[in-house]
Parts: structure tokens; sequence; C-alpha cells
């Protein structure tokens, strides 16, 4: 089968991985198509080349680019033509315009189409985007849900056609690999995120006041929330401890997690934004790194039996959690084993690939 998948995710390296993956299957003929970079609030996100063996990895100019609703290809219909892909896998919204534009010009190419979904609170958009929906939910061949609740939004919003809950991406286990567990002090609690208010970094800093013990704390992002957490710290007498690390490119994040004790993702949730997945989590517990995690959105779904949780917004409760893994090196151990159990059980690159695979089989058969 010929898949034509348009992603303007998979110009991350290491998100390239799961096209190899897909690309092993001995019937798929996969070509995918992302722009040259993505302007993000400024910066220039561009097209690494990470893992491109078996597929087509294929440079399209895009129009608008940085405008996440109204991005689009202009020269998509002649690469479809070109193909004549079986499948066209719309890695996009559906409530964006190149999603619309996919979708249409794959349709009139006979291309049974899909697309991806992580929207986990059932939003209105006005025009022209409830549109755009509306006509994406009604004439869509198949839709795959990020999160569980992604799913249940579809269908209250009216979308009938066949689903299936997949992740994203997942990660590489030879990548993201356990390197044995930290013997040295201090315990070091780790954040990893966005410094936005969403993500509830204050609230971590809030916990790490009142917790005894050797300790200290790295935060590694970039946000606008850093000026307020660095305040924040030297207002809790915890400046001499905490450490804001400069994001990283993808390759260096392994290291980097394997540094770490413990790793904490205290998101919150707020009117138009809940956790959608928590993809650090997952490359937390691939490297035998505990995970702590509040109860916002798919965080509880992702951590299983396999991490910590606790109430979103709980300050006491997260330091509760905390010292209780300070305290006892077997829970950390029987946590990193159990973490890395589960990734390689469902978040793998594979695993994804191989469900994602089952999906293109299920579109062949019923065409």
């Amino acid at each position: 089968m010929r898949v034509l998948m348009l992603s303007k995710a998979c110009i991350v390296g290491a998100y390239q991985k799961k096209l190899e993956e897909l690309a092993r299957f001995e019937d798929v003929e996969l070509s995918v198509a992302v722009p040259p970079y993505w302007r993000e609030k400024g910066h220039r996100i561009p097209l690494e080349r990470a893992h491109t063996t078996g597929y087509q990895l294929i440079v399209e100019e895009m129009a608008l680019n940085g405008h996440f609703h109204l991005h689009f290809y202009p020269h998509l219909g002649r690469l479809i033509r070109r193909l004549q892909p079986h499948i066209l896998h719309i890695d996009e919204e559906p409530y964006n315009l190149a999603t619309l534009q996919a979708l249409w010009l794959g349709k009139r190419a006979g291309a049974r189409c899909l697309f991806f979904t992580w929207q986990n609170i059932p939003k209105r958009y006005p025009p022209p985007f409830s549109w755009i929906e509306g006509y994406v939910l009604r004439h869509a061949d198949y839709a795959i849900a990020g999160n569980t609740e992604a799913l249940k939004v579809l269908r209250a919003k009216g979308y009938q056609g066949p689903a299936r809950v997949i992740p994203q991406f997942g990660v590489d286990p030879e990548m993201y690999r356990e390197r044995g567990e930290r013997r040295g002090e201090p315990f070091v609690i780790g954040y990893v995120g966005r410094l936005v208010e969403e993500k509830g970094p204050h609230l971590l800093l809030q916990a790490m006041a009142g917790l005894d013990g050797e300790w200290r704390l790295r935060l590694l992002g970039a946000g606008p929330l850093r000026a307020k957490l660095e305040r924040l710290a030297g207002d809790l007498g915890l400046a001499g401890r905490v450490a804001f690390d400069a994001p990283i490119p993808s390759a260096e994040m392994p290291g980097y997690l394997s540094q770490l004790d413990v790793l904490v993702l205290p998101s919150l949730t707020r009117p138009h934004w809940k956790e959608q997945f928590g993809r650090v989590l997952v490359e937390a517990m691939a490297c035998g790194v505990p995970a702590i995690g509040s109860t916002c959105g798919e965080i509880p779904h992702v951590i299983g039996d396999a991490g910590l949780l606790f109430p979103e917004g709980d300050v006491e409760a997260l330091r509760a959690r905390l010292a209780q893994l300070m305290d006892d090196s077997h829970l950390r151990r029987d946590l990193a084993r159990r973490g890395r159990e589960r990734v390689l059980a469902r978040y793998t690159q594979a695993r994804i690939a191989a469900e994602t695979y089952e999906v293109y089989r299920a579109l062949t058969e019923f065409a």
C-alpha cells in the first residue's frame, strides 16, 4: 500500500524513528512530507534528518508557516497526483486548514484519509475553523486520537467513523535506556517542559520549600514564567538548590534524564487546556527514572501503576510523594523497573508504528 503522511511534527529527528518502524512492514511504501522548518513563537525549528531509512522524506514548501491553524502546502495537489497514495495520513488536528486541504485533495485522488487529534477538551471554534472541523469529521475515513479523552471529544462532536487511541509518537528504547541507579548525593529532582503556569513548575518549587533532606532541583525548559520562577525560588530560600537549565536537543535528553532520581510533571487543568499526554514521563520511565505526576488529563493513564500520582494543585501531597521516594530506595528501584516495562509494552516507537499499521490495514481492507 502506498502511504503519504503529512506531518510538521516529523521535522524532529527523534520522532522519525516511528517512520522507520512503519517502513519495516513489507507492504507499506511510505512517503512523508514535512516542511523545511517550523516557526514556533518567533523561533525557527529546522528539519532534522536523524532516522530516514526505508521511506521517502519529502520537503514541501509550507505557506503561513508558524500559524498553527492556517498553514497549508501550496503544492500538495501536485505531490498527491505524483505519488497516488492509497492512504493519506494527515498528522494534524481536524480544525486546521492543512487538514481540510489535504482531505479534499486526497479524496479527489481516491485516497483513504485519516487525521490525528490531541484535543481532550470540548472546545467550540469560531468560523471558519468550526466549518473546517465539521467538514473533516463528516468526510474522514478514520481518526486517531492521542489520548482517551480526545476520542470522547470526537464522539461528542458527532464523528461517527472508525477511530482508535494511539499516541502520536513513542520512544526509542535503545536511545532512552536504563543507566543504573544513581548512588551519589544529593537527591536530584527534575522537571522538563515549558515554563508556563499550566505545567505547574511553581507548584514544584512550593513543594520543595518544606522538603527535608539533601536534594537539588533542576528545571529544564524555557517560557514566560522563568523570571517569576527565579524570583519565587529566591523568596522561598531555595536559590542555591535550584538550577534552571536551557532547552537541549532531543538527542541529549536521555543523558539529562539519567542524571535525575525522579522526574515530576505537576500539570494543572485550565479552561482551555489539560495535559494531553506528557511525553517526558515516558522518556523518563524508559530511562529507569521514577515519575511523579499530577492527576491532570492523560497523566494517570500514561503512568498507570508504574509511578506515583498526586491530586493536581495539591502542594502538600506532592511534597509527601517526593519524601516517600527520597526515603525508600526499594520503591525507587521497583518503580524504575515497572516504568521501563510499561514503556516497552505500550510506548515504544515500534509499538506505536505497529498500531498505526493496523489502522492502515483496516482502511485498505474496507476500501
